[in-house]
């Protein structure tokens, strides 16, 4: 049975929003005058952040579950936007960062494919319209 989610975004100030889902809140601005950094990340750093978190999430998961003594995982996310209105994302490299001693390269690589070809939602979605493209570095080894 399909799950409904669900978020509430309140107009603060200007163009900030501060969102709602379940008990937790975030904000986001997007600050017009040239300088301004605004109270929260903008919009499309949120989604970058999503992907980063999903990807990343979904990497811990799969790590476990192949028995690799990871430590620690990082993404790191560049995405390029137009200067076009709608100024969408035309391409996002995601760089992943697996710290750790005793790592399998190919069965990490192995679990970077299948995050995104079968576990992270959130990559799932953007890829159908973004170029993604992937990297991954082994710390520790």
């Amino acid at each position: 049975m399909p799950t409904e989610l669900s978020v509430r975004a309140t107009q603060e100030d200007g163009l900030r929003f501060s969102m709602t889902a379940r008990e937790h809140t975030v904000t986001t601005d997007y600050p017009l005058q040239p300088g301004e950094s605004g109270a929260g990340m903008r919009s499309l750093e949120l989604l970058l952040a999503s992907l980063a978190s999903c990807a990343g999430g979904s990497m811990v998961v799969l790590l476990r579950k192949l028995k690799q003594p990871a430590q620690g995982v990082e993404v790191n996310v560049r995405a390029v936007r137009r200067d076009q209105h709608p100024t969408l994302l035309t391409e996002i490299a995601m760089e992943f960062v697996v710290r750790g001693t005793g790592l399998d390269p190919d069965v990490v690589a192995r679990a970077l494919a299948q995050s995104e070809e079968q576990i992270c939602p959130v990559w799932a979605m953007l890829k159908g319209g973004t170029r993604i493209t992937s990297s991954l570095r082994i710390v520790g080894n």
